[in-house]
């Protein structure tokens, strides 16, 4: 039964499974994963690729100090090891829907299915999915869309995400410093919020639960993961990969603290900021050769392929105008680098362990209107640690290893919990640096280069600028769409 609670309405959901099939290829050994990707009906056209928007040029942020990022939890789904105290606030929790999951039974390989190289076969099926992606993108089968949006039941909120802090623009957020919303240094713990008046939702980081404003609007997305072995497999093989590579690259105490908080973390990806004339890859000095080990790293690019196929299930619209915006810039720009092969984000955080959490904050340099990706890796009591808080709507979330939230990190002030000590707990993120977009929109030209060459483009995009933080806004999807309700 759905549970009210303080503005809120919390009910079940159900959504891994075949989004599961769909990007994993969970026929575990026999298919490479996929991703959402077969194609039975595409969402209508959306007439995007027109639209012109343009802000001055963004600083350029540093790689090795700039956590654009929230640090999320990981779950084996242990009882509670906690006081009596503790269990009592947990009884008022809002509960995620845990009924059973109606997963794709795995398909019996014939004696010459074992017996055909593997490498081959995958590779054709790679080489197929990753031109079908390049040319459609990601394109969530019907029946996965009636599976699993068509099964979750949204937590509604009272928000309007219209109210948040965009600034002049829409392509980074306000800046203010006043109050703990906009960069307090203060380690909240779970009982501490919660007295503060916060919410929890137990999460068991599978089932999807989309949160929805007020006006209907689908902001943020509890997204789940795959729920399959050979998922789970890779989750925790990703999580190694980013210990071994964190471990072995010593980093140095300054770079632990910052002014996100006490761990190491690394950017890397494709950013447009102030000073830059064309877009930059983030130079990584020292690291850059770590940088590009974790980026080829087949299970991380597994988790930021299904995060790409997740966001164009939940927000269509912007999941195709972040392709079309790419797109301008590749065909200006073809030998642009990508941060994965199939992922929609242009920058990717790896945040090091053995504990990551983040200070209250907003990420303010990207699409303020746009989604974040965050993924959470490790092992810990996720009962006891690694929440995500969203600060706004007084919510604290338990966020288990492998989970996949989709996010407004420009706009949304949010924190992290920190694990138990003895834990272990990393996260990986992606998003796009707003800068890429009005330099895409002022024709893959610098500011000053477009008031020259074109003073009437200019004078046209600086006329726009009122009405872009609406245009970003109506590409959300409202749950009425993406139900098909006419």
């Amino acid at each position: 039964m759905p549970a009210q609670i303080a503005g809120l309405k919390a009910s079940g959901f159900d959504f891994a499974p075949l989004l599961a099939a769909a990007i994993a290829g969970e026929s575990d050994d026999d298919e490479e994963h996929d991703s959402l990707n077969e194609v039975d009906e595409e969402y209508p056209p959306n007439p995007l690729n027109d639209i012109d928007i343009e802000y001055p040029p963004l600083p350029l942020p540093d790689p090795l100090n700039e956590v654009d990022d929230v640090s999320p939890s990981q779950p084996p789904r242990k009882k509670p090891r906690c006081s009596p105290s503790f269990d009592e606030v947990v009884a008022t929790a809002v509960p995620a829907h845990r009924g059973p999951h109606h997963q794709r039974p795995a398909k019996p390989k014939s004696d010459a299915a074992k017996a055909k190289s593997k490498t081959g076969s995958k590779r054709r099926k790679a080489e197929k999915r990753d031109r079908r992606i390049a040319t459609e993108g990601h394109i969530p089968h019907t029946s996965t869309v009636r599976e699993y949006v068509h099964g979750a039941e949204p937590l509604a909120t009272s928000l309007d995400a219209a109210t948040l802090p965009a600034a002049h623009g829409a392509y980074v957020a306000k800046i203010e410093q006043k109050g703990e919303k906009w960069g307090s240094k203060k380690c909240r713990s779970l009982l501490e919020l919660l007295g503060l008046g916060f919410r929890l939702v137990q999460w068991n980081g599978i089932d999807p639960c989309p949160l929805v404003d007020s006006k209907g609007r689908v902001f943020t997305v509890l997204a789940g993961q795959p729920d399959t072995p050979s998922y789970k497999a890779s989750v925790a093989a990703a999580f190694q990969e980013i210990m071994n590579e964190g471990n072995a690259a010593k980093f140095p105490a300054d770079m632990r603290k910052h002014r996100r908080s006490l761990f190491a973390a690394i950017n890397v990806g494709l950013t447009y900021g102030k000073g830059q004339t064309v877009p930059t890859w983030l130079l990584c000095g020292n690291y850059a050769a770590m940088t590009e080990q974790l980026l080829a790293n087949e299970h991380i690019d597994r988790m930021a392929t299904f995060a790409s196929s997740a966001f164009a299930m939940w927000a269509p619209r912007l999941h195709q105008y972040y392709r079309t915006q790419d797109a301008k810039l590749r065909k200006h720009f073809p030998q642009l680098p990508r941060i994965f092969p199939r992922s929609v984000f242009s920058c990717a955080a790896f945040n090091f362990g053995p504990n990551v959490w983040t200070f209250q904050h907003c990420d303010v340099w990207n699409v303020p209107f746009g989604l974040c990706a965050v993924q959470a890796a490790g092992d810990f009591d996720l009962t006891k640690g690694g929440h995500l808080v969203l600060w706004e709507l007084k919510l604290v979330i338990e966020f288990p290893s492998g989970a996949l939230i989709l996010l407004p990190s420009a706009t949304i002030s949010h924190s992290n919990i920190p694990v138990q000590k003895g834990d272990t707990h990393v996260s990986f993120t992606q998003f796009t640096a707003g800068g890429l977009m009005p330099y895409v929109d002022n024709g893959c030209r610098t500011l000053e280069e477009l008031r020259v060459q074109d003073p009437q483009e200019f004078e046209r995009l600086e006329a726009e600028r009122d009405s872009r933080w609406e245009m970003g806004l109506g590409l959300l999807s409202t749950m009425d769409e993406l139900l098909g309700v006419k």
